[in-house]
């Protein structure tokens, strides 16, 4: 995709945050699965968007906090090759965390455990400053430049045409 020209697409900026979102809670729902479900007897969504079952105060609080940052490392990657661009990982990290903030408010209410903000704020900053450092690095890997010929037989080509 070539960046020169910036065109406005809503498609494809609400696609790319389905996408986002949706990776991202595959990703803990596999994390949860792993750390917390061998520790419960039932998995449920609650793990996902309840605030009370993200805490230190137990060893399944603790996985569930393991798991949320987990995926914002993994959520991270997969900014790297969804949004491709630096200057717009902090937009879709914020935008999925915002997301997050509003399904857990419709299942669970407002979050009053200062366990579960500090989470997810550092859920957001570590899947946007990741997102951010994985893309500038991609963005300046240099092109390469690969030629018809290789260099040796380009030089024998020219040393032949220069002698005619």
């Amino acid at each position: 995709m070539f960046y020169g020209a910036v065109v406005w697409d809503p498609w494809l900026i609400v696609a790319q945050i389905v996408c986002l979102q949706c990776l991202y809670y595959l990703t803990l729902g596999a994390f949860l699965s792993f750390l917390v479900g061998t520790r419960v007897s039932r998995l449920s969504l609650v793990y996902f968007f309840d605030f009370a079952t993200v805490t230190t105060s137990t060893v399944t609080g603790w996985c569930v906090i393991a798991s949320f940052l987990l995926s914002s490392i993994a959520g991270a990657g997969y900014m790297l090759y969804l949004i491709e661009r630096a200057k717009k990982c902090l937009d879709f990290a914020a935008t999925l965390y915002i997301i997050h903030l509003f399904i857990c408010l419709i299942y669970g209410g407002w979050p009053s455990s200062i366990t579960w903000w500090f989470v997810n704020g550092i859920g957001v900053a570590v899947m946007a400053l990741l997102g951010e450092y994985l893309c500038i690095r991609r963005e300046l890997k240099e092109i390469p430049i690969t030629r018809y010929r290789s260099s040796k037989e380009y030089f024998l080509y020219m040393s032949k045409c220069l002698k005619r």
